[in-house]
Formats: structure tokens, C-alpha cells, sequence
């Protein structure tokens, strides 16, 4: 419930305050009983509700008497008292005005906000919780514009009041009210900068938008006419929750008395509406895809077509990024993550741009900012970045379930090295901050420093499957050699890994097996791989039965650091893209047995099963022996989860 003030009364002489309808104002009788007083009595005007607190609980004398003791911490409200004999009477005049800030605070997403609730000042999650939402205007309507809507001042159309969150002001005051008092309106200094403020006035033809809080204004005096009257308010959010600000910010208004102006104004009341900062949300590989990216670079025309039929297949959009705006950088995944940002009135999606900035830099800003589409980053623009920092090596789960804590938006998952030491590289801490500040896909960080890329994307996947929702796909060589054992028993030691690539070496299953050295850079990447999945089964609540291991072998190369890496021994299933139940696999060009690759058939025997149809596209040349895959290369608009983040408890 908004504040009141706290009255003090005197006998013989009437005092006048100011009350605001729907505040309890405070009325205290104690300090000021005529001397040997020991009880008052109270009589309040029709519609003037008066309660008495006192501690300890008194009873009510038998005769029903409306007389209570006084006491030091007796507090009661709007009354008259006097003393038990010689009744001396303290008269207080009251004016009753109607001051109130209303939001969506029970996020229904009307367009005309709620009547103000007692429990508006603070923001609860859940279900059940209460608190308005402010999206950031991070999108640019207005396409001739240089930057986004939130690093300007302006409101072009009342287009772009919907990225912003109503808020009015209701007031009913006698007509020379404000005369003698003030309303200031008004958000904390270290929250200022976070947030800007515009108020609606309203013509005949058209309306005006005027910011009146925002950086370098915390405050802003009202000019509000006597009388019943209504004042709209348009709040855009300036930025994303992250370490140094937790996402939450209140608006305020104050009344202020102003009767005395040799005096300091005095704060009579305040109203307050908690806001929070809707988080920037990534959707999973179990989110309905919308719209496919891919970029055209130099002989990767089949590639692309291959992806064109794919996406056909699924009913995607593809938008292809020409050669002269990439600029030969092909690793769409590494550049961007596209997620949402959403209120109860708005939803839009949010590119997330990575810091690596190499020939994709330009791609979010030119080709995806704009109307109803958000941008954000994160993180040094230059220098003092590591290939950890890019988006191959940002994932997220589908919801899950953990003992009896949900995720009902999924875990973030990003590699990180498996301890610190001078050569090891981690996830810049710019970007892990802003991840965590979200709270709603609280992050889990695995062990990837042990490839030469490091991304997390290089030993994992998810795929949805009906029953249980998905399942998590895992490279692994201990199934690879289980695989190539099999064959081998049955005959087929004879056959060729990469038969038809030209200018790569040909190798088959027989000195695959036998081959010491592959053996056990394999044992060891597989010691790597089997510790992700134990911290993948407690942090998501798995178990091996969602778990599908899909055969792959790797090798070490020496880095310029002089450590070893692991990098695909041939191209890695599991860097797939999964458009719904259509998978577009790097074709592995596996030992043909019986006229088929047998690394395709045992993927189909694992997931077809599922309900999934697997496309293998060849990425052997423009992908692979450049250190990547189908997934690396590719980008996803993936659809908003229905579940509303305000519902869940972080």
C-alpha cells in the first residue's frame, strides 16, 4: 500500500492534513494528552474509516466502553480525543484527495493498465506474483535511423509506444489543490540511466511525447490541474538486467506540501510502481524453427542448396547472407544467438552479437536490426577476446526438471576450460555476467577447452522427441569403435573412410581400429566427453535413457600454444541442425557397406526411430577442414516458448 504521513494533533486548536484516499495516515494522540489524561475517545466523519492499534491487545471493558489506554506506542487513525474528565477536544480537518499510480502490475497485457494494489511497490515471481514488466526498446522502428530506439529521446508513432509499458497517473483534488501542493515524479539515481520516461499530451488531431526522466533526470515536477484528471505515461526500458543492476526499478511519485514557502517542501505521501526488466531468453533446438540464416560464401553453393531443400522441408524461411557482406566469414552460429525479449503486451525477437566481430560484424546490425526486431551485445569490441567467446559455444537445454527445482525455459550451457592455468581460455566474463543476470536459464558450464575450437556445440545436440520432449545427443568415440568393431567382425575391415574425397587420405576400418595413437587420443577425448555427461545428467536432471551417443572420432593437433586439441576426425554428426523433426547432419562419408555409409545408418537406426528424418549434407570442403560443421555455419529464428518467464521462480 502506498505511504501516508503520520499526524500530530493539539487540543484547543485544529490542525489540517492531508489524507489520500485508500493510504492508512497515521494519527498520533499520545505526545500531545493534556496533562493526567489516561484514556480518549474517537468520532470520525461518514466515510472516514478509523482503526485502533495498540500492543499489547486491550480488552474491551464490560460496559462496552469506546474508551482505549493511552499508551507510547499506540498508533491510531483519523480521530478526536480527550481526557477522561473535563473532555478537552482536538479538532483535525481533513482533505481527502485521490492520488494513484496504476500499471499492468498483474501482467494480463490490457492495454489500459490495472487500479493500483496494495502490493505494487514490490515484484514478485510465479504464478501468483505481481509486479508490471518493462521490455527494452532495443529494436528500430524507424529504419532510416542509426541506432536503436532506446539511445534516443524521440517517439516517432504510437507504433513504438507498444515496445513501452503504460503507466497513469489518477488524481481528484479540489480545484486549488495544487496551489499549495506539488507531484514529483520520479525514479532512483542509480536507476536513471536505466530506464527513460515520456509523458502522453494529448492534442485534437495527434499526440506529443515529451521525456521527462531518464539519464541525467531523475526527477521531474508535474504541472497537474486541480480537479479529476488523468495522466498517461510511456516507459522504455535502456537496459538488460546484468552484474551491476539486478533488473528491478521503481517509479515514484510524491506529493510534496508547498503551504509554507519559508519552509522546505514536506513529503505528504508516495505511490510506487515496481518494474522489472524482461530478461533476453534463448530458445532451444526443441522450439519450432522460423526462419533459417546461412551465408554464401565461395564454392559452397551445393551447401546451400542442400540447406534450401532442408529448410523447404521443414517450412522455414532461408535468408542467405551474400559474399560480399560477409566478407568469406561463413560461421553464422559463432556471430549471433537469436532469442526474445517478452511482456504481457509485446513479444519480439533479440540477436544477441558476439563479440568476436569478424566478417559477420555488420550482418545483426544491418540485416536483422529493425522494426520489432531487438539488438543486444555484450563484451570487448576489440582485442581480449578468445574463441570461447563465440556463440558455437552457447547453447541451451530444453525445459527441464531437477530434483524438485524446474527450468521450465531450459539451462544456458557454455564451455569453459576445466581449470584455470596461463594457457587455458574461458567465456569473457562480460558475456558469462550478462547470462547470469537473466535468471530465468540459470547457466551450466561444462568442460570444452579440450577442442581446438572449444564450443560446446562440437560434442552436443538436442533433438525433440514426443514422449519425453527431446533427447541429448553426445559424440562419442567408444560408440564409433563399437561400430567399426562390429563391421570389422562381420567382414568389412577392407572398407574406406572418406572414399571419393579427393585430396584427403583414405583410411580403412582394419588401421582405424589398429591405430595405437587414434586409439587413445579417443580414450582420452572420451574421459573429456564422459564428464560433461555426468554434470549434463545432475544438472538437468537426465538420465542415460535420454541420452542417444552418436559414433564419432577425433584427433589431436598441436595448437600455437603448444597443447594438444581435439579436433573431428571426420565431419561431426552431432554439429547438426535440427529444424523440428527434420535434421540437416554433416554427412560423415563413413566405410560403405552394403552400397551405404555405415555412420549414416547407424545415425538413422538411433533416430528415426524418434520421428526424425536425417538429411546429410556434404560440408566435407567449405566447412569441415576449416575446423567446423552444418551447425556452425547456420543460424536459427526459433519460435517464443509459450510458458511466461514471470510465472517461474528463479
Amino acid at each position: 500500500m502506498a505511504q501516508g504521513t503520520v499526524i500530530h494533533v493539539a487540543p484547543k486548536q485544529p490542525t489540517y492534513a492531508v489524507c489520500v484516499l485508500g493510504t492508512n495516515t497515521h494519527l498520533e494522540v499520545h505526545s500531545s494528552a493534556p496533562q493526567g489524561c489516561t484514556s480518549f475517545g474517537i468520532s470520525a466523519s461518514p466515510g472516514v474509516v478509523v482503526d485502533v492499534a495498540h500492543g499489547p491487545p486491550v480488552k474491551k471493558t464490560p460496559t462496552g466502553s469506546s474508551k482505549w489506554p493511552l499508551d507510547p506506542g499506540l498508533e491510531v487513525q483519523i480521530s478526536y480525543y480527550g481526557p477522561k474528565t473535563s473532555p478537552v477536544q482536538a479538532l483535525l480537518y481533513i482533505t481527502g484527495v485521490e492520488i494513484s499510480l496504476s500499471a499492468d502490475i498483474t501482467r494480463t497485457g490490457k492495454e489500459k493498465p490495472t487500479k493500483a494494489r496494495k502490493d505494487q511497490r514490490t515484484w514478485t515471481w510465479g504464478p501468483q506474483g505481481q509486479g508490471a514488466i518493462l521490455l527494452v526498446n532495443c529494436d528500430k522502428d524507424n529504419r532510416k535511423s542509426s541506432t536503436m530506439d532506446c539511445a534516443d529521446d524521440k517517439v516517432l508513432d504510437r507504433e513504438e509506444l507498444q515496445d513501452m509499458s503504460l503507466v497513469t497517473l489518477n488524481t481528484k483534488t479540489p480545484r486549488d489543490f495544487f496551489t499549495k501542493h506539488q507531484l514529483v515524479l520520479h525514479v532512483a539515481k542509480s536507476e536513471m540511466d536505466k530506464v527513460r520516461v515520456f509523458q502522453a499530451h494529448r492534442k485534437k488531431q495527434s499526440s506529443e511525447y515529451k521525456v521527462i526522466l531518464g539519464p541525467q533526470q531523475p526527477s521531474h515536477l508535474l504541472k497537474v490541474p486541480g480537479g479529476q484528471h488523468s495522466t498517461e505515461f510511456y516507459m522504455e526500458g535502456l537496459a538488460f538486467p546484468d552484474a551491476s543492476f539486478p533488473g528491478l526499478i521503481s517509479l515514484t511519485v510524491s506529493l510534496l506540501d508547498t503551504s509554507k514557502p519559508e519552509l522546505p517542501k514536506a513529503l505528504v505521501f508516495q505511490d510506487s510502481v515496481a518494474f522489472r526488466v524482461a530478461p533476453w531468453i534463448m530458445t532451444p533446438n526443441t522450439q519450432p524453427a522460423k526462419e533459417v540464416y546461412v551465408c554464401s560464401i565461395s564454392e559452397n553453393e551445393d551447401f546451400v542448396a542442400s540447406l534450401s531443400a532442408l529448410a523447404k522441408k521443414a517450412k522455414c524461411k532461408l535468408t542467405i547472407c551474400p559474399l560480399e557482406e560477409n566478407m568469406e566469414d561463413q560461421w553464422m552460429q559463432d556471430e549471433i544467438e537469436i532469442g526474445y525479449i517478452q511482456a504481457p503486451h509485446k513479444t519480439l525477437p533479440v540477436v544477441f552479437d558476439s563479440p568476436r566481430n569478424r566478417g559477420l560484424k555488420e550482418f545483426p546490425i544491418k540485416h536483422l536490426l529493425g522494426p520489432d526486431f531487438g539488438y543486444v551485445t555484450r563484451g570487448p569490441q576489440t582485442g581480449d577476446i578468445s574463441s570461447l567467446d563465440s556463440f558455437g559455444n552457447l547453447e541451451v537445454s530444453p525445459p527441464v526438471t531437477v530434483g524438485k527445482k524446474k527450468y521450465p525455459l531450459g539451462r544456458i550451457l557454455i564451455g569453459d576450460s576445466s581449470f584455470p592455468s596461463t594457457k587455458s581460455e574461458e567465456m569473457h566474463q562480460a558475456l558469462q555476467d550478462f547470462l547470469t543476470a537473466q535468471q530465468v536459464q540459470a547457466p551450466v558450464r561444462l568442460c570444452s577447452d579440450w577442442l581446438a575450437v572449444g564450443h560446446v556445440d562440437e560434442f552436443l545436440s538436442f533433438v525433440p522427441v514426443h514422449k519425453k520432449g527431446f533427447r541429448l545427443l553426445l559424440a562419442s568415440p567408444r560408440a564409433c569403435y563399437k561400430l567399426f568393431q562390429e563391421q570389422l567382425k562381420e567382414g568389412h575391415g577392407e572398407a574406406l573412410l572418406f572414399k571419393g574425397v579427393k585430396k584427403t587420405k583414405q583410411q580403412n576400418i582394419k588401421d582405424i581400429l589398429s591405430n595405437k595413437k587414434l586409439r587413445e587420443q579417443n580414450s582420452y577425448v572420451e574421459s573429456c566427453i564422459d564428464w560433461n555427461r555426468e554434470v549434463l545428467k545432475r544438472e538437468l536432471g537426465l538420465t542415460e535413457r535420454d541420452i542417444v551417443d552418436i559414433p564419432q572420432l577425433f584427433k589431436l593437433h598441436s595448437q600455437p600454444s603448444g597443447t594438444l586439441k581435439a579436433e573431428a576426425f571426420f565431419p561431426n554428426m552431432v554439429n547438426m541442425l535440427v529444424l523440428g523433426k527434420y535434421l540437416g547432419i554433416p554427412k560423415p562419408f563413413g566405410p560403405i557397406i552394403n552400397g551405404r555409409c555405415c555412420l549414416e545408418e547407424k545415425v538413422r537406426s538411433l533416430l528415426e526411430p524418434l520421428g526424425l528424418h536425417c538429411t546429410f549434407i556434404d560440408d566435407f570442403y567449405t566447412y569441415h577442414l576449416r575446423h567446423g560443421e552444418v551447425h556452425c555455419g547456420t543460424n536459427v529464428r526459433r519460435e517464443p516458448f509459450s510458458f511466461k518467464w514471470w510465472h517461474m521462480v528463479p
